[in-house]
């Protein structure tokens, strides 16, 4: 349509532009000016709740100072009906949108906040907590965008009907995001494990970092960070040694089949000394003369360690296996090792010596 103006033309957008610069310095130097207030005034003591506002004023993004400064321009002008009309869509979709992204600045600022404080104290609500930003955000962007097509003339009935159409090819297409946005979902309603927790998934183990929307990140004791998807973690035996209330520990040694009979008796309850002595957080099970064996008379003993503890479990089983090597050289009861006995009888023709050139042509001494 021809713009039918009656007025300079010229003169007109002259005015506008001038005006939408004005503006925008103005707001720049608004933004600039209340930006260094709010944070001298947010690290004072007592008001760090100004840091909120701090935030609003971060998300307000300079592309949308422009478009306020565009649309207070354009509004000088004397613009037809049709385009007063556009003018007032223009402020109702910026503003909507603005106000989407402020709302999802302190929804963020606010999750990550109650992130940090719950992750020591609290890991399974730190876990709970990213389910729940996921679905506030949807929808926070949901209702903003059917705002601002309410506001543009669409029929919102009837575009949510087309949208279900669609958004079921679109779910096919991205079945994979989904499934792993659904997982993610799943590990902070049931919680299989939690933020901090030592975990094994088939040969990798780590501690865990972070559950995101589509994978879980652990480090790893070699320091490197393993990422899993979590529709891919969620298929897999996973070991949790957080939730182990006490461990179950397990060994054996060997001494020489020599040792007096008097002295194999007297082992178990060495065993049981030895661990009553490592502390109050073991708990003795048994010791028992197992076998016979090529390397040794074989024990096997068994106690528990009441905590999940890794390097208490370490301690106290060094504790024990000095104290047992203490009592046996107390004792004379020696440790078994390996040993092979070769009997060869006087009569026995030793092996003759073969050249090496005769086992193999190639083959000479070295000093050749």
């Amino acid at each position: 349509m021809p713009f039918n103006f009656h007025f300079d033309i010229s003169s007109s957008w002259t005015f506008a532009a001038v005006v939408t610069l004005c503006v925008f310095s103005a707001l720049l130097l608004l933004r600039a000016m209340v930006g260094r207030q709010l944070h001298k005034l947010a690290s004072r003591r007592g008001l760090a709740f100004l840091s909120y506002p701090e935030q609003l004023l971060d998300a307000t993004s300079h592309l949308f100072l422009f478009a306020v400064a565009v649309l207070a321009g354009l509004s000088q002008m004397a613009l037809p009906d049709q385009y007063r009309r556009l003018l007032e869509y223009g402020w109702v979709v910026i503003g909507v949108l603005q106000a989407a992204l402020w709302a999802n600045r302190l929804l963020s600022v606010s999750l990550d906040r109650a992130f940090e404080s719950h992750r020591a104290s609290n890991p399974s609500s730190a876990t709970h907590l990213l389910a729940v930003g996921l679905l506030l955000r949807i929808v926070l962007w949901s209702v903003a965008v059917l705002l601002v097509l309410d506001n543009l003339g669409f029929n919102i009935t009837t575009l949510a009907a087309s949208l279900g159409i669609g958004g079921v090819a679109v779910a096919l297409a991205v079945q994979n995001i989904l499934g792993d946005i659904f997982s993610s979902v799943s590990i902070a309603l049931d919680k299989p494990f939690v933020i901090g927790d030592f975990i094994v998934v088939d040969d990798f183990m780590g501690t865990v970092e972070y559950v995101g929307l589509k994978t879980t990140r652990i480090r790893s004791l070699g320091g490197e960070q393993i990422v899993f998807s979590n529709t891919e973690l969620l298929k897999k035996r996973i070991s949790n040694f957080k939730r182990m209330e006490e461990r179950r520990v397990a060994f054996e040694f060997g001494i020489a089949h020599d040792t007096p009979v008097e002295h194999i008796e007297k082992i178990p309850g060495l065993v049981k000394e030895a661990i009553a002595a490592a502390g109050f957080q073991t708990r003795f099970d048994r010791s028992h003369f197992k076998t016979f064996s090529e390397r040794g008379l074989i024990f096997e003993n068994v106690y528990y360690v009441l905590t999940p503890d890794f390097n208490v479990y370490m301690d106290i089983h060094q504790a024990i296996n000095l104290r047992l090597m203490r009592d046996f050289r107390r004792l004379g009861i020696r440790i078994a090792f390996p040993v092979h006995t070769v009997q060869w009888h006087p009569d026995t023709p030793l092996p003759m010596r073969v050249p090496l050139e005769q086992v193999h042509p190639r083959l000479r001494p070295a000093s050749e």
